[in-house]
């Protein structure tokens, strides 16, 4: 699988190819995020997170997250789910290629266009009509080197104007896409278009890959939904 180079990431834009590299965009707040995190659930795959008081100054319009997505959305926006991602030695996962396409909310609701409606880890989900999701940016936060051998998050450059993508189609568009790997150094923040087709292969030599994934999105939902948020 062809990847390109770490010195073209620069390049990238959320409009055309549906991810940016923000370069050190909490560099100057990692010793203290990596501390707010440590008060998290350790080596786990993956830790959804809800309620989460202490990560409030980050995500905060004014914080370092925040701003970070206010420059993906181009607007203020607000944290509205969560998962703290932990790979290490032990807990040395792939992921097949996918769409994120559903949303955290904090009670069921009756919505045109939003179902079906699954739990996952306690928290209620619901999959939103799509043009939402594509109006939603999701912010992967690195709190470790991500170097090509271990683990990158790989992308499909494009994907994210392609809509719903069928199960039986996912892998042959990401491969006609042209994957990217997207490398990153502890303090860096790369956002994505949500809807983005995207996967993980498992780590060639493992070390700690914390990262922080947070979705943002600058609307609010219809009338009997809420965004459940991250703290």
């Amino acid at each position: 699988m062809a990847m390109q180079m770490d010195s073209e990431l620069d390049h990238l834009t959320l409009e055309e190819h549906g991810a940016a590299l923000f370069r050190g965009a909490i560099l100057s707040h990692l010793k203290s995020l990596e501390a707010t995190v440590a008060l998290l659930p350790a080596e786990q795959a993956g830790v959804r997170i809800s309620g989460f008081r202490a990560l409030e100054t980050y995500v905060a319009p004014v914080g370092s997250i925040g701003l970070a997505a206010q420059r993906a959305l181009g607007a203020t926006g607000q944290a509205v789910r969560a998962i703290l991602f932990d790979k290490t030695e032990k807990t040395n996962w792939s992921l097949a290629w996918h769409q994120d396409r559903t949303i955290c909310v904090r009670h069921r609701g009756d919505a045109p266009g939003y179902g079906p409606w699954s739990m996952k880890a306690g928290l209620l989900h619901v999959a939103p009509p799509f043009d939402l999701l594509a109006r939603m940016v999701t912010l992967r936060v690195h709190l470790d080197d991500v170097p090509l051998t271990n683990a990158p998050l790989l992308i499909a450059p494009g994907s994210h104007k392609i809509g719903r993508v069928s199960a039986d189609q996912v892998e042959e568009t990401a491969l006609r896409c042209g994957p990217i790997a997207c490398t990153a150094l502890a303090g860096d923040v790369w956002a994505y278009s949500t809807p983005i087709l995207h996967a993980s292969e498992a780590a060639i030599k493992p070390r700690r890959r914390r990262v922080l994934q947070i979705d943002f999105s600058a609307e609010e939902l219809p009338e009997g939904l809420a965004w459940l948020g991250v703290t």
